[in-house]
């Protein structure tokens, strides 16, 4: 892999909750989360986005971009992933440039294409449609931030002689970040993106290859990726088996949740350990920051954007890894 950058920390902040939760009890929680992340040198904060989780609850993304943002001056915030083809790309556009004034030019949006029919169905949009509509509208969203007035008649959205309320804190907007688990996706992310962002819930088996095609396809475009960012869900503990032992229950529950999703789950002849390895890194102080180093040597991944909580994981658990990852990358 190319030269080593310096590594930055994320904070995937988890905004889904079991039923029966009260979730406005939960609020300062995922406050203390930031305040933490802040105070262990992490450098980003990070939201997911679904919409009809029903009976897991999920508290809407961009509002809670917004309102954490505030209790995070200087952190890089980040949509991980806003799904793009199911929303109007003037409307992302216009929430977007406000996010990026709101946080001073330090808004990132990241984008995918989706993958839940019920969220499709419920938009009345073909789930065929996804790439169209998404390359569709990034190109549409790039011109808007321009500031100018715009012309646009496409396939599915249009746009006369207008132009957007408010304009980026940066020039040109904020910068594209794109998810990607096929080829065409990932060869996609380096020719219109200003990164790829990895989603590691198929393992290093896939994102290896894949990053191969992805730096050959950045060479391929003459462009260069601003950095190299990974999503990978993660807990230290005191000990190794301690760890896995803490977080078993709460990660089960999420991936048995994406399984009901449509996204592979965990066989029933795997166990867990078997589940976890090359896909969430788990263990003690040491452990972890071993993995961290291979995962870099494998892929080059500067940006370790990690998600601690998990619907079920008591604060206490989170906190705990929060520090420990800041010792780490501190070490």
């Amino acid at each position: 892999m190319p030269g080593r950058s310096v590594m930055k920390l994320g904070l995937f902040i988890n905004t889904q909750f079991p039923e029966g939760t009260t979730v406005a009890d939960r609020i300062p929680e995922i406050v203390a989360q930031v305040r933490a992340a802040k105070e262990a040198g992490f450098r980003s904060l990070w939201f997911p986005h679904h919409w009809l989780t029903h009976p897991l609850q999920m508290l809407q993304i961009t509002p809670m971009m917004a309102y954490v943002a505030a209790h995070a001056p200087g952190m890089t915030i980040g949509s991980n992933i806003l799904i793009l083809p199911l929303l109007n790309p003037v409307h992302v556009a216009e929430e977007a440039a406000t996010l990026d004034v709101l946080t001073g030019g330090n808004f990132i949006l990241g984008i995918g294409q989706g993958y839940r029919q019920p969220e499709f169905d419920a938009f009345r949009i073909p789930l065929a449609e996804r790439a169209p509509r998404f390359n569709e509208a990034i190109g549409l969203m790039q011109r808007l931030w321009t500031g100018e007035r715009v012309s646009h008649q496409g396939r599915f959205y249009t746009v006369a002689d207008s132009g957007i309320s408010l304009k980026p804190h940066r020039p040109g907007g904020p910068p594209l970040y794109i998810a990607a688990q096929a080829e065409v996706s990932v060869k996609r992310a380096a020719r219109i993106g200003d990164a790829w962002l990895i989603v590691n819930s198929g393992g290093l088996g896939k994102a290896v290859p894949l990053m191969r095609t992805y730096r050959a396809a950045l060479a391929e475009y003459g462009r260069t990726a601003s950095e190299f960012p990974i999503t990978v869900e993660c807990h230290v503990g005191e000990t190794r088996a301690a760890a896995f032992e803490e977080c078993r229950g709460p990660l089960e529950y999420k991936y048995n949740a994406y399984a009901s999703w449509g996204l592979q789950g965990r066989r029933a002849e795997t166990s867990f350990e078997d589940f976890a390895r090359d896909r969430f890194i788990i263990g003690d102080t040491v452990s972890v920051k071993e993995e961290i180093a291979r995962y870099r040597e494998l892929l080059g991944v500067d940006h370790f954007i990690m998600r601690c909580n998990w619907p079920g994981l008591p604060q206490a658990h989170t906190l705990a890894t929060i520090r420990r990852l800041g010792a780490i990358l501190g070490a």
